[in-house]
Formats: structure tokens, C-alpha cells, sequence
């Protein structure tokens, strides 16, 4: 699933603040998965995960341009 949870949302809200005091700071957010599913599947998984945490971020006040979202599927493991 690509839902935010109320877990990964406190965290996100932690590194909000931290970005949104530093203006210039930039973030690369990964998505991974586990290796149920195809590599294709995985990897649009991981990339939806990835940008629902970039569209959180988003919501809080960071700036988007400094947020850059990869996914890696199964091939890194969390």
C-alpha cells in the first residue's frame, strides 16, 4: 500500500520541520517494496509509495522542488 500511515506520518512531520527551517536543504525519498509482485509491479509500487511521501511533505509546507522521489522496488529491500 502507498497510504501514509499514522507511524510513518509523525516521522514525516519530524523531517518537515527540519526542511521547511532549511530552506536550501534537499531530500531524495526511496520507495521500496518486498518480492511479492513483478519487478514492474514493484517498482510502480515503490514509486507510489515514494510520492505519497513527497506529496505529504508537500502538504506541510516543504518546498517540492527540493524533494526528489526514486523508487527501487524490490531490488533494495527496506
Amino acid at each position: 500500500s502507498s497510504e501514509i500511515t499514522s507511524q510513518a506520518a509523525g516521522v514525516l512531520n519530524q523531517h518537515a520541520g527540519l526542511l521547511s527551517s532549511n530552506p536550501n536543504a534537499g531530500v531524495v525519498i526511496a520507495g521500496h517494496t518486498d518480492e511479492r509482485g513483478s519487478r514492474e509491479y514493484n517498482i510502480a509500487l515503490g514509486e507510489r509509495r515514494a510520492q505519497a511521501a513527497r506529496d505529504y511533505l508537500a502538504a506541510q509546507g516543504v518546498a517540492v522542488n527540493n524533494i526528489r522521489v526514486i523508487s527501487y522496488g524490490e531490488e533494495r529491500p527496506a
